[in-house]
C-alpha cells in the first residue's frame, strides 16, 4: 500500500492518465465513423465518467487496475482494420503525450519546488505505464487489438483467447513476468523524458 504522500501523488496522475486514454479512444473512434462514444457522452475529459472507483482501488492496493472501457462498435467504422489499429493506437499514444507535456513542464519549471517536481515525475511513470502496459499483445488490452488489426485473415484466434485474457492477464501480473517485461521498456522511456527535461532545465538557465 502506497504512503499517504505516494496517493497524493498518484491519484491526479493516474485520473489524468486513464481520462485522457479512454477519451482518445472514443475521439479517434468518432473520426473514423462510430459515433457510439459520443453517444455515450463519453466524449469528454471529465475524468467521472471514465474513472472506475473500484479500478481505482486496486491500483492502489494490487498494483494494476483499470478504467471504464469506452463502447466502441467497429462495424461503424469506415474502413474497418484501419480503424481498429488507430482506435487502440490512441489510448496509449495519448498517454506518451501526457508523459511529453509533463516533461515539458518539469523542464520549464526549473525543477526548483520538490512538491511539483515529484508530481510531474509520477504522471511521467505513470503514463509510460499505462501506455507500454496497454499496448502488450493480452485481451481485453489495446495492444491485442493492435495485433488483429495488423494480422491478415480472420480473426478467430483473438476471439478464443478473449475468454481466457483475464487469467492470463492476472497470472502474467502476479507472476511478475509483465512486471519484468516492462521494466525493460518502461525504464529507459522514461529516462528519455526526464532527459527532455533536463535539457529545458539546462537551456533555460
Amino acid at each position: 500500500m502506497p504512503s499517504a504522500y505516494e496517493i497524493i501523488l498518484l491519484t491526479p496522475a493516474v485520473v489524468v492518465g486513464l481520462t485522457v486514454h479512454e477519451f482518445a479512444h472514443g475521439w479517434v473512434a468518432d473520426r473514423c465513423g462510430d459515433p457510439t462514444a459520443r453517444y455515450a457522452g463519453r466524449l469528454t475529459l471529465n475524468p467521472l465518467k471514465h474513472v472506475d472507483p473500484v479500478g481505482l482501488l486496486l491500483l492502489y492496493l494490487a498494483g494494476f487496475g483499470w478504467a471504464r472501457p469506452v463502447p466502441v462498435n467497429p462495424y461503424n467504422f469506415r474502413d474497418r482494420r484501419q480503424g481498429l489499429l488507430l482506435v487502440s493506437l490512441a489510448g496509449p499514444v495519448a498517454n506518451l503525450g501526457v508523459a511529453l507535456l509533463a516533461a515539458v513542464l518539469l523542464g520549464l519549471s526549473g525543477m526548483g519546488n520538490p512538491t511539483l517536481n515529484d508530481l510531474l515525475r509520477v504522471m511521467i511513470w505513470i503514463n509510460v505505464v499505462l501506455a507500454v502496459f496497454n499496448l502488450l499483445p493480452v485481451p481485453p488490452l489495446d495492444g491485442s487489438k493492435v495485433l488483429a488489426a495488423l494480422v491478415p485473415g480472420r480473426q478467430e484466434w483473438l476471439y478464443w483467447l478473449e475468454q481466457y485474457g483475464i487469467i492470463i492477464l492476472v497470472v502474467l501480473v502476479f507472476s511478475g513476468i509483465i512486471g519484468l517485461l516492462l521494466k525493460v521498456v518502461i525504464t529507459p522511456l522514461t529516462g528519455l523524458f526526464l532527459n527532455l527535461a533536463y535539457g529545458l532545465v539546462a537551456l533555460t538557465r
